[in-house]
C-alpha cells in the first residue's frame, strides 16, 4: 500500500507541477505525422494559383496573364513570390524538425527523406533567387532572427552533401520506425527514394555543368552507378485527389483556371504555334498530337467569338484567335484594343494533362468547375524529364550515348506520361490513348528527321524545346533551362521579324505593333521586399535583370 501511495503521490506531483504544458497541443509531432504535412508543402514549391508557377508560366511563355508578370514585370512586392518565400522557410523549419527528431530517435530513413526534401527545396530556392538564408535559416530557437544570406555556390555544395547523406540514411536500415502510406510521394518505397536522389543529383549536375563547382569525378561515379528513374512509376510528384473537404485536394492550376470568376490563365499563342507546327524555325510542319490533351477550346472550329465579336463587321475583336480550331487567347505584351476584353465564354483553357481540365473533343464547352476533375499530379521531376536531361548531357558529350536516340526515348516517354495522367484522372470523357497511334509515330519520325539534319546548336534547341513541351505546367525547371541554355526560343515583341505566323484570312490580321516589351527578362527573381526590410543582414535589393544565378553562362 505504501508503494502505491508513493507512486500515486509522485505521479500527482508531476501532473500538478506540469501546469504550463498543453497536452492538446504538443510541441513535437510524431515523424509519421510530420512527413505528410511537409510533403504537401514541398509540392507547393513552384505551383500555380498561390505560388510562383503563375509568374514562371508567363516567363517561360506557356501561359499569359494580364497581371504584372506580363512583359516580365514581376515586382519585389509580388504576393505570389512572397508566398513562395514564406512557404520555403516555414517548410524548411518543419523539415529540420523532422531531421532532428529522426536523428534523436535513430530512425535513419525518415532522416534521409528529410534531407532529400531539404536539398530539393533549397536548391530550387537558389535557382529562383541566388543567395538566400541557409546556414542560419532555421535557428530561430537559437535567437537568430536575421539570418545571413549565404553564397549560392556554397549552398549548392551543401546540397550535394545533403543528397549523399540522404542516400546513406535511406539505405542504412537503421531505426524502428519506417515510412509507409503517410509518405505521399513513394509510399515508403526506399528504393524509389534512392532513385529519386540519384536522378535529382544528375539534374543538378546538368545545371552546373559549366560552373566552377562541377565535379567531374563525382559526376562520372554517379553515372556509373546507373541507379536512376526507370519508368514513370518512379516520378517525383504529388498526387491530387477529387476531395474538396475539409481541404480542397484538387490540382491548384485546375482550381484557379476552372473555378476562378475571371480569366487570367491564357495559353500562350507562341506555345500554340510551335505545337501546331507553324513556327518557321522549329518543328515546322510537324503538328503535335498532344494539343487536345494540353488545352481545351470553348469555341468550336469556325465558331465566331461570342463575347466581343461583332457579327455586323466580322471583327472577332480577339487579341489572338484561330478560326480553324477555336483557339482563343491573348499575346505576350499586348497593348492592342482587344487585350482586356471579357472573354469568359471564348477563352481557351488548360486541358486534361496539365491540370485535370477538359479534353478537347472539338465540340466546345462552357467552362465551369464541373468541366474536369482536377485529379492529376503536380509533376516535379519525372522519368521523361530525366531522359531529356540525359539527351542534353549526351549532346554536350558529358555522357556516353547517342543524343538523338535518347531524345526519341524521351519523347516516347512523354506521350506515355500523358496517357498515364489521363488514365488516372477520373474523367468521364472518352479520351483516346496516344501511345502507338499513327499520329504519334509520324510526329516522332518527323522529329528524328529534323534532329538528324540539324547543326549541333540546333540539336540542343530541339532537345530543350521538346523538354519544354513535355513539362507543360511545371515551370520551375523550364525557367532554369532557358536561363542556362537560351532554349527554347521565346516570343519576342522587340523582334524585327514577324512574331506570329497565324493569319485567319478574316480581314483582321495580327498586328505585331500591338505588342511591346517594356521590361528586360528577369535572370533571377526579386528577393521579397518584406525580407529586405525586416532582415538586418539582408543585402540591398537586386536588379533581377542583371543578377545571374551562378550556373547561368
Amino acid at each position: 500500500m505504501l508503494v502505491f501511495f508513493v507512486s500515486t503521490f509522485f505521479y500527482s506531483c508531476d501532473e500538478y507541477l506540469d501546469v504550463d504544458t498543453d497536452k492538446d497541443n504538443p510541441t513535437s509531432a510524431p515523424l509519421n505525422q510530420l512527413l505528410p504535412t511537409i510533403e504537401i508543402a514541398v509540392s507547393s514549391m513552384g505551383d500555380h494559383r498561390l505560388y510562383s508557377g503563375d509568374i514562371l508560366g508567363v516567363y517561360t511563355h506557356q501561359f499569359l496573364s494580364r497581371s504584372e508578370q506580363d512583359q516580365y514585370g514581376g515586382t519585389a512586392g509580388n504576393v505570389l513570390m512572397n508566398n513562395e518565400w514564406d512557404n520555403l522557410y516555414l517548410t524548411l523549419t518543419d523539415i529540420q524538425t523532422l531531421i532532428n527528431q529522426a536523428e534523436e530517435s535513430g530512425d535513419a530513413t525518415y532522416k534521409g527523406i528529410g534531407q532529400a526534401l531539404k536539398a530539393y527545396m533549397i536548391s530550387s530556392a537558389v535557382d529562383l533567387w541566388g543567395d538566400i538564408p541557409f546556414s542560419e535559416a532555421t535557428l530561430l530557437k537559437e535567437g537568430i532572427v536575421s539570418p545571413k544570406f549565404d553564397n549560392q555556390e556554397e549552398i549548392y555544395t551543401a546540397v550535394f552533401s545533403l543528397l549523399d547523406e540522404a542516400k546513406v540514411n535511406l539505405n542504412s536500415g537503421a531505426g524502428v520506425l519506417f515510412p509507409g502510406t503517410e509518405d505521399i510521394y513513394y509510399g515508403g518505397d526506399l528504393d524509389k527514394w534512392t532513385r529519386f536522389v540519384n536522378t535529382f543529383k544528375l539534374k543538378l549536375y546538368n545545371q552546373i555543368r559549366l560552373s566552377a563547382i562541377f565535379n567531374t569525378s563525382e559526376f562520372n561515379a554517379l553515372v556509373a552507378e546507373n541507379n536512376f528513374f526507370s519508368s514513370n512509376a518512379d516520378d517525383f510528384e504529388f498526387k491530387h485527389t477529387a476531395s474538396i473537404a475539409p481541404r480542397d485536394e484538387r490540382n491548384q492550376l485546375f482550381i484557379d483556371a476552372y473555378g476562378g470568376a475571371q480569366v487570367d490563365k491564357y495559353i500562350s499563342p507562341w506555345f500554340y504555334e510551335i505545337m501546331l507546327g507553324v513556327n518557321p524555325t522549329i518543328s515546322t510542319g510537324n503538328k503535335d498530337p498532344r494539343i487536345p490533351y494540353y488545352w481545351a477550346n470553348q469555341l468550336t472550329p469556325g465558331q465566331f467569338p461570342r463575347d466581343n465579336g461583332n457579327l455586323d463587321t466580322g471583327d472577332p475583336r480577339a487579341d489572338y484567335w484561330d478560326a480553324n480550331t477555336g483557339f482563343f487567347s491573348n499575346r505576350f505584351g499586348s497593348i492592342g484594343p482587344n487585350r482586356d476584353g471579357s472573354v469568359e465564354t471564348d477563352a481557351t483553357f488548360p486541358g486534361i494533362f496539365p491540370c485535370g481540365g477538359r479534353y478537347d473533343d472539338g465540340l466546345g464547352f462552357s467552362r465551369s468547375i464541373a468541366s474536369g476533375t482536377g485529379v492529376v499530379p503536380r509533376r516535379m521531376l519525372t522519368y521523361d524529364e530525366f531522359l531529356y536531361i540525359q539527351a542534353e548531357l549526351m549532346n554536350v558529350s558529358l555522357m556516353a550515348g547517342d543524343a538523338g536516340t535518347k531524345l526519341k526515348e524521351a519523347v516516347t516517354a512523354s506521350f506515355a506520361k500523358v496517357d498515364q495522367v489521363v488514365s488516372n484522372s477520373e474523367t468521364t470523357q472518352t479520351v483516346p490513348v496516344l501511345t502507338g497511334t499513327t499520329d504519334v509515330t509520324d510526329f516522332i519520325q518527323n522529329l528524328e528527321t529534323e534532329y538528324a539534319a540539324a547543326t549541333e546548336a540546333k540539336k540542343l534547341e530541339i532537345i530543350m524545346t521538346q523538354k519544354w513541351v513535355a513539362t507543360f505546367g511545371d515551370h520551375m525547371d523550364q525557367y532554369t533551362d532557358y536561363r542556362r541554355t537560351g532554349y527554347p526560343i521565346l516570343a519576342d515583341p522587340l523582334s524585327g521579324t514577324k512574331e506570329y505566323q497565324l493569319d485567319n484570312a478574316d480581314g483582321f490580321p495580327l498586328n505585331d505593333a500591338e505588342t511591346v516589351q517594356n521590361n528586360k527578362f528577369q535572370l533571377s527573381l526579386f528577393w521579397p521586399q518584406s525580407e529586405i526590410n525586416l532582415n538586418a543582414n539582408a543585402p540591398d535589393q537586386k536588379d533581377p535583370t542583371a543578377y545571374k544565378i551562378f550556373w547561368d553562362n
